[in-house]
């Protein structure tokens, strides 16, 4: 075999493992342009316990008059700098003040932090964790609330620390939460004070439109995100239990997508989050994502067999996107890897130029489809300002790459701002 036939087939594979990638972004860039579904999925429940028929028939028959309550659990590690701002600001919710809770889990901040919030009319726990992470939190805060008298709710919602919303947004949550779907509000930035801060937020809109909204406009469930997020109170009490890593939203997808319950994304309920200012917390911030993301494929690939021959199309579905190169790295990667095929058309095949077309049109491709996953409102000049500060992103995300540590548990921490 000779030295043209070799590289001949190194290109192809290379191409097919991106084309993979840029054909999955660009289906669901283009679907999230579909109309909106104008009503909810119905959903498969299946269970927590033999109380399925049970919950199913409260749910048929219940009065659509009720006002359901909320358990709302903000996870709060070293969080000082932000989280009083944050608990201040929901507690300005225009529902009724018997119909929800608000608790943080305080784990490792300040005395005089923990005063200030003892003093609102919040319920404040403070745990003291030896391994700390955001799935022992909640667990402790479901085990502990569970425990107290008469603390019955419909559903539980998870905030950040750093997280602001609106006054109605209970209200709007209350309108559309039911026992037999999650549901995932749309997070978007709340600062683009630098470069950094403003491509975090336009690569959170972009994940929004391709793992969210294009998702559910085709009837398949939602990504969730680790914050904003809503279930019934009765499945996350029955499941909290069964996280067991650093990236609990990912074992929550998983839970669900085995009990074949849909998540629903709520894309005009907003969660204002604070992105991320320096590369330093850029890099540890995508570190805990890519390992999370290795975590979550070895956790899911031992239920592919049988989510294949029961049809859990969800299931595989989130599957593949544990094995999906993320979109900042593709981004760089396409254009390296036309150039080379470029100048080895030219070395090897002299003036054939054949050989390196379809990586520029895969490049066009995967354009394409980020561009029309961008919110129409941020397609302006900063998008080639923003792009400028890439490429040394990119460079510490494959820096990252010689850190990840599949079975490593670890919580890593990314500081915020005040």
């Amino acid at each position: 075999m000779n030295i043209q036939v070799i590289i001949t087939i190194i290109d192809f594979l290379l191409w097919l493992i991106i084309a993979v990638n840029v054909m999955y972004v660009l289906f669901f860039a283009l679907a999230s342009h579909l109309p909106k579904k104008t009503h909810l999925p119905s959903a498969i429940l299946r269970p927590f316990g033999s109380k399925r028929a049970d919950l199913e028939r409260r749910h048929q028959t219940s009065d659509i008059s009720h006002q359901p309550s909320f358990l709302v659990l903000i996870p709060a590690y070293h969080e000082d700098a932000v989280i009083i701002n944050t608990v201040k600001s929901f507690l300005q919710q225009d529902y009724p003040k018997d119909l929800y809770q608000l608790c943080v889990i305080s784990d490792h901040m300040e005395a005089t932090t923990n005063e200030q919030l003892a003093a609102l009319p919040i319920t404040l726990l403070q745990p003291t964790f030896e391994n700390s992470s955001k799935a022992k939190a909640l667990q402790y805060a479901i085990f502990s609330i569970s425990h107290q008298p008469s603390t019955i709710y419909d559903y539980v919602v998870i905030l950040d620390a750093d997280n602001i919303v609106a006054p109605d947004f209970l209200s709007r949550l209350s309108q559309i939460a039911r026992p037999d779907i999650a549901i995932q509000c749309h997070r978007t930035a709340k600062n683009a004070n630098n470069d950094i801060a403003a491509l975090d937020g336009l690569s959170e809109e972009i994940n929004n439109s391709i793992f969210r909204r294009g998702h559910n406009r085709i009837g398949m469930s939602s990504a969730l995100i680790g914050s904003g997020m809503c279930f019934a109170y009765r499945w996350f009490k029955g499941n909290v239990t069964k996280l067991n890593t650093a990236v609990e939203d990912r074992e929550l997808e998983t839970l669900l997508m085995k009990q074949g319950i849909h998540i629903y994304y709520a894309e005009n309920i907003h969660v204002l989050d604070e992105k991320v200012c320096n590369s330093e917390n850029f890099q540890r911030q995508r570190l805990r994502w890519m390992t999370g993301q290795v975590q979550a494929l070895f956790l899911m690939l031992p239920y592919i067999p049988k989510a294949t021959i029961t049809g859990n199309i969800n299931y595989i579905d989130k599957t593949i996107q544990q094995t999906l190169i993320p979109r900042s790295i593709l981004l760089v990667l396409t254009p390296i890897l036309c150039i080379i095929a470029t100048l080895t058309s030219y070395i090897i095949h002299h003036t054939s130029f054949l050989f390196p077309l379809k990586w520029w049109l895969l490049l066009l491709l995967l354009f394409t489809a980020l561009y029309i996953s961008i919110p129409t409102k941020q397609h302006n000049g900063m998008l080639i300002k923003n792009a400028v500060t890439l490429p040394n992103l990119v460079y510490r995300m494959l820096g990252n790459l010689l850190h990840i540590r599949p079975k490593n548990k670890e919580f890593i921490h990314t500081t915020h701002n005040t």
